[in-house]
């Protein structure tokens, strides 16, 4: 295996001579942590993306590619003189010594639940700390976050305190009840399409059709996005293998009504059932 430090030291000047004004790349140049962010958050997909695909040379890769980000937004922080990649290493290496005490201090934990616990305390006397005094308990769950993450973690928090279904039963009995709202609303636009109040009303009860859905995830313990993962690879397996089924029998997807199609679909489906 490589040396890291070396490594490390070599990532560093290839992007400082990235970012060099005056030699460095025109793109390069130009960017700002805004334009970067996007980047950093489709590389942290694409590790997931190999860890569930069980590529570990992808994910070597990969991992690689969201380290360029944290040395990129680093680097440009360096040049703002706010603080370098040294700084980041730091920080996040005292917090994480901070963070687990049984570890590193000498403190005993029971288990991986009560850690998870003692971590949010950790987090929760690190924001009183730096000033922030929001006393509620869904405090500090960030708003960068993709929406059903957040959902997630703004109902572990509430779970934290005793606001929760027992159960996934009552959770199924409430996701029946958003599809009946969704339902009526989806006929309240058609009856009106014009009708704006109609469709914030459609949007606001789809989202609660969501919200309920990524409960049903938590209390299955299933995380939502590697399920959706699953569905959406799925999809395209089988949406793949019905346009190779059609071109086989020189047809063209595309130029099919629906009914036909759907016979596709049903083949391949029973192709993967086979």
């Amino acid at each position: 295996m490589a040396e890291t430090g070396g490594d490390v030291a070599r990532l560093l000047g290839i992007m400082a001579a990235l970012r060099d004004p005056r030699t460095g790349c025109p793109w390069d140049v130009q960017q700002d942590f805004a334009s970067i962010a996007p980047y950093t958050i489709e590389e942290a997909y694409e590790v997931a993306d190999a860890i569930g695909r069980g590529d570990l040379d992808d994910l070597r890769d990969e991992l690689g590619d969201l380290l360029l980000q944290v040395v990129f937004h680093a680097r440009m922080a360096e040049e703002q003189g706010a603080f370098a990649f040294a700084d980041v290493v730091a920080a996040i290496s005292d917090k994480m010594e901070r963070r687990h005490p049984h570890v590193f201090a000498g403190a005993t934990v029971e288990d991986a639940e009560a850690q998870t616990s003692a971590w949010e305390e950790h987090k929760r006397r690190e924001r009183e700390a730096s000033g922030d005094a929001d006393p509620s308990a869904l405090a500090g769950i960030a708003r960068g976050l993709p929406e059903w993450q957040r959902a997630v973690k703004l109902q572990k928090r509430a779970a934290r305190v005793g606001f929760d279904w027992p159960s996934h039963a009552p959770v199924i009995a409430k996701l029946h009840e958003e599809i009946d709202e969704v339902r009526a609303e989806f006929e309240a636009v058609a009856a009106d399409p014009d009708d704006v109040a109609a469709r914030d009303r459609l949007e606001d009860e789809l989202g609660d059709l969501l919200f309920v859905a990524a409960n049903l995830t938590r209390h299955a313990k299933v995380d939502f996005g590697a399920a959706l993962r699953r569905a959406n690879a799925k999809f395209e397996r089988r949406f793949r293998a019905m346009e190779t089924l059609a071109a086989a029998d020189g047809a063209d997807l595309s130029a099919l009504p629906l009914e036909a199609q759907d016979r596709y679909w049903d083949r391949a489906k029973q192709q993967e059932r086979e």
